[in-house]
This record gives C-alpha cells, sequence and structure tokens, in this order.
C-alpha cells in the first residue's frame, strides 16, 4: 500500500494520480500499486509538481516495514544505518547561513541521530530475544536439578523457534513437581536425555541472544550450577526480568507469581512447563510493554 500527500496539485497531476489510487481527501491518494507503478508516479509528482509539496509512503522490507519520499519540503529524509529518519529544519536556521552556523547544525544532526539510534535499539530489544524457562525438581540450584529446558526465539515480535527437552535426572522425580508439571519419573527415563547433551543444545539455540526470564536469579542459578557441573560455560547473554519488570509497572498486586500476572492479563493459566511457561512470560513482557513507561 502506498499514501501519497500533495498540495498545491495541478490538474493533469491529479489526473495521474487519481487513475491509480483513491483520493480520500483533498490532497491524500491512497491505494496498492506494484513497485513500478509506484516509482512511475513519483517522478511524474517530481516533474509536474512546482509549487507544491508531496510526500509517499510505502511498504518495505527493511526493520521499519516502510519507506518514504518527500519533494519540496524543509523536512529531509536521512538514512541512519538503514533507518529512515526525518531530519526536521532548526527554526531560524535556514541551509545557506554561514559555516559556523552550519557547523552547528551537524552537531545536532549527529545528536539527534545518535537519540533516534537508541530508542531504535531498544524498540529492536522489546522485539527481539530468547525466552527461557526451566523446570526443576525443587528450589536449590545446589541440592536439585534441571528436569526440563524450555526455549523460544522471538524476531520482530512473533515466536520464530522453540527448544524443549525434557532431562534424564539422577533418582525419582519427587512427588510434588510430578502433582505441579505433570512430568513423571516414567516420563524422564523415557523421554529424558542426559544434562551434558541437553545444556549443550540448549547453549547452541540462545547463543547470543537476549535472554527473558520470569524470576533471573532463580533460573540461573541452576544454569550456573549445570555449567559447572558438565564443564560448559556458563551463559553470559544479556538477560530481562521480566518479574522484575512487573514490579516496576504494577503496583498493587497481591503477588507477583506468574500465574497472577497470567490471570491479571487475562490470558491462559500457567501451565508449569518450560515451553508453555516461555510463551506465556512472553504474553506478559509483551503486555506490560503495551502499557508505555
Amino acid at each position: 500500500m502506498i499514501v501519497v500527500t500533495v498540495t498545491n496539485c495541478p490538474p493533469s497531476l491529479r489526473g495521474d494520480l487519481t487513475k491509480w489510487l483513491c483520493e480520500i481527501n483533498t490532497g491524500v491518494y491512497v491505494g496498492r500499486v506494484s513497485a513500478r507503478v509506484r516509482e512511475e508516479l513519483w517522478k511524474r509528482i517530481c516533474q509536474h509538481l512546482k509549487d507544491g509539496q508531496a510526500t509517499m509512503v510505502f511498504n518495505a522490507a527493511n526493520e521499519q516495514g516502510m519507506d518514504f519520499y518527500t519533494w519540496n519540503s524543509t523536512w529531509k529524509p536521512v538514512d541512519l544505518d538503514g533507518i529512515k529518519l526525518m531530519l526536521h529544519p532548526l527554526p531560524g536556521n535556514p541551509e545557506n547561513d554561514s559555516l559556523g552556523k552550519h557547523d552547528r547544525s551537524n552537531a545536532s544532526l549527529r545528536i539527534f541521530l545518535r537519540k533516534k539510534a537508541a530508542k531504535q535499539n531498544r524498540f529492536e530489544a522489546l522485539r527481539n530475544y530468547t525466552v527461557v524457562d526451566l523446570e526443576t525438581t525443587g528450589l536449590d540450584p545446589l541440592q536439585n536439578q534441571i528436569l526440563e529446558f524450555g526455549a523460544v526465539k522471538v524476531r520482530k515480535g512473533e515466536v520464530i523457534d522453540q527448544y524443549e527437552k525434557l532431562v534424564r535426572v539422577v533418582g525419582a522425580v519427587p512427588e510434588e513437581i510430578c502433582r505441579i508439571t505433570g512430568i513423571t519419573t516414567d516420563m524422564v527415563l523415557q523421554k529424558g536425555e542426559p544434562l551434558k547433551e541437553c545444556l549443550a543444545e540448549f547453549l547452541e539455540f540462545i547463543e547470543g541472544d537476549q535472554l527473558l526470564f520470569y524470576n533471573v536469579p532463580f533460573d540461573m542459578g541452576f544454569l550456573v550450577q549445570a555449567s559447572g557441573i558438565c564443564d560448559l560455560p556458563v551463559p553470559e547473554n544479556p538477560c530481562v526480568d521480566v518479574l522484575k519488570l512487573a514490579r516496576k509497572k504494577l503496583r498493587g498486586m497481591p503477588n507477583y507469581k506468574l500465574s497472577t500476572l497470567a490471570e491479571h492479563f487475562a490470558l491462559e493459566e500457567q501451565k508449569h512447563r518450560a515451553i508453555a511457561d516461555c510463551i506465556l512470560t512472553q504474553q506478559v513482557f509483551v503486555k506490560l510493554n503495551e502499557m508505555g513507561s
């Protein structure tokens, strides 16, 4: 889809635009055309629009999902590492000002672009990450074991891949854990794999991704202990604690269990299985960020 806005549009140009687009308001045209037609329309706008201004916004396969053109505008498109931004002119600082003012304008531009880049990086951090959840045989990483690994990879806000593996723990699964998770000793014996194999695959899956946990210290405590036992590297990925974020954004909750937040946001009940809890954590994370600062 493309959107074109034009001021002081001559009749001949209006005729060209209305052949391909729908004029939904004065000087505002919307429609779906091929890239070839889009470029031809923009060429005609630039050729025939003498006194007015024009903008064209259209879908593009980039991080923003869009691109745009401007014509006869003091607002100038600039590119920052593939991110398209608009440079707004400073009042009283036209392009033909003195060299000193021009230098100050460049300094302002660099600050502006850095701020925009930081904002874009924060935006991408909200959309690209891997959610991690572990099921364990208890609460103490020194005494208990990882029972199940779960990880869900998210790109541009969508789940694209997942890793799930039962661990062949030493000894029987405690009855209380069986009741909570539904994971039995027989399941572990039949489907479980050695801890070192599971951990190695898990580390490969998360690579250098930003990780989301619901209560970072709990899961990381078990991962650190397991890494020591298996002589594998401890994950050093940047981490986000959704529990900490929830405490910051939601005041007055009776508690901050994942199940309580799921109920608060009208999401599915917590299953106490690794992949299901990863997906629930991701959904809570999205809801929390929809609340703004």
